[in-house]
């Protein structure tokens, strides 16, 4: 009596309900057309849902030759074989069916080399070999490459250790490769996000996950702005050199933005390099007014580089617009709908370097901050 319950067969994955249904009723027409295939032991190795069906429905089920002489490894690597072909299998299933056959790979190259008793068994395979196996690997359940064998594989592994919930619809078919990425992706992103808001209501560590930068440029007030006996700005600037060594607080995740003027950009894009930030793109706050160089335009606009360390995630992109218009307030003062705009977008723990005034939900740096 053949037996459907083995190693061999079990490990395949089981057939959609519409493909179940779809063989039941052609057997019912028809018959079993095609018989299926056992060990010496009986153990199927291909037909079990045939054999199944025949049994519930009934009607004879032909046996082929039993097939003889085959170690385990080579058995299951005929049931994956004759199933691949047959089955319309997801990437992901294919890649799962490689996992559980990737020791019977092993095997079948320990075995192709004569049992070699001058290979020491506990030595690590060659980079060719781990190459060659994983191509092997892949030949064997239809996929079309090893580098997608193990790319899958990675993301299995993922699966199995922080999202168990997806198996069940992988192994079904349900889901495959870009789906399960994309939940995955999503997943982490929403975990990543909840935490760094949730962070927002701690205590201060001493890094940020926000950093709005304006530094103190090195630069005289223009005399004309300002009383006769006032020259200098009201607080200390500092030097391009300075600057680079400053210690930014940055959490391994954090969004920064960098105040500049026109004079200032070339300066300021160095600086975020010194920093080890990475530009991404440029705010810019459309204002009224302004100073105008003689024979040049009118400089009615200031910059906040945006950049990044890591991969921080915004709360929101909405109503993010990189140009905004806002009212001038005082000397060197950002407009509060900036750091509005911030706090609607963003979450954690932010800080105003060089604040030259208390501003709510930031943490402030400076000398000139209302206490």
């Amino acid at each position: 009596m053949p037996n459907p319950s083995n190693p061999y067969s079990e490990m395949l994955p089981q057939l959609p309900p519409d493909e179940y249904q779809r063989l039941r009723d052609d057997i019912a027409d028809n018959g079993v057309q095609v018989p299926i295939i056992v060990d010496d032991a009986g153990n199927i190795l291909d037909g079990r849902h045939r054999w199944l069906i025949a049994q519930e429905l009934g009607v004879d089920c032909p046996v082929g030759k039993p097939v003889v002489g085959l170690a385990d490894h080579d058995k299951r690597l005929l049931a994956v074989a004759v199933n691949v072909k047959r089955r319309h299998l997801t990437s992901m299933q294919q890649t799962m069916l490689g996992r559980i056959i990737e020791p019977d790979i092993a095997e079948r190259a320990r075995r192709r080399q004569g049992f070699r008793t001058d290979l020491d068994p506990t030595s690590r395979p060659s980079v060719l070999e781990v190459v060659q196996r994983r191509d092997e690997v892949a030949a064997e359940v239809g996929l079309g490459s090893g580098r997608t064998y193990e790319r899958n594989k990675g993301l299995l592994d993922k699966v199995e250790a922080s999202h168990p919930d997806l198996l069940p619809e992988i192994v079904a078919g349900a889901i495959d490769t870009r789906e399960v990425r994309s939940q995955v992706a999503k997943r982490e992103n929403e975990a990543k996000l909840a935490a760094v808001v949730e962070r927002e209501v701690e205590a201060p560590t001493g890094l940020y996950d926000v950093i709005v930068i304006d530094p103190p440029w090195d630069m005289k007030k223009i005399e004309r702005d300002v009383a006769p006996d006032q020259v200098n700005f009201d607080y200390p600037t500092m030097s391009e050199a300075d600057l680079a060594q400053l210690t930014i607080p940055a959490d391994d995740d954090c969004h920064v933005w960098l105040w500049t003027t026109q004079k200032y950009l070339p300066m300021a894009l160095r600086l975020l390099e010194a920093w080890g930030l990475k530009y991404v793109c440029t705010f810019v706050w459309h204002k009224p007014g302004g100073f105008q160089p003689m024979g040049l335009p009118q400089y009615n606009c200031e910059f906040a580089l945006y950049a990044r360390k890591g991969s921080p995630k915004f709360v929101s992109t909405k109503a993010l617009p990189t140009c905004f218009t806002a009212p001038r307030g005082a000397h060197s003062e950002k407009p509060e709908d900036f750091y509005q705009m911030l706090r609607r977008c963003t979450g954690g723990r932010r800080l105003d370097m060089f604040n030259r005034r208390a501003i709510d939900g930031f943490d402030g740096w400076g000398n000139e901050a209302a206490g």
